[in-house]
């Protein structure tokens, strides 16, 4: 299993739209990928669970991967939060 800590660095969190970006990817990969916001662990591949994060900008998530694709899943992922920013202006 690997992880990483990624912050979310668009100013209007993790609403709906980029929940969905992020399952869109999450879901290109065949690992296993969970999401953690405090006490709260989701499936990084449900749109529904990971809503539920409620993840504001500033908080950090960790994010786990578990599979044969782990390490590709996790850059990816990681790109889409801190560098793209979920392509929000």
């Amino acid at each position: 299993m690997h992880e990483i800590n990624v912050e979310i660095k668009n100013s209007d969190g993790l609403h709906m739209r980029p929940a969905m970006l992020f399952v869109d990817i999450a879901s290109q990969f065949r690992s296993d990928i969970k999401v953690c916001h405090n006490s709260t662990e989701v499936d990084g591949k449900s749109i529904m669970q990971m809503t539920m994060l409620a993840a504001t900008m500033g908080t950090t998530l960790k994010i786990t991967a578990d599979g044969p694709d782990a390490n590709e899943a996790l850059e990816a992922l990681k790109d889409l939060v801190e560098v793209r920013k979920f392509d929000e202006p």
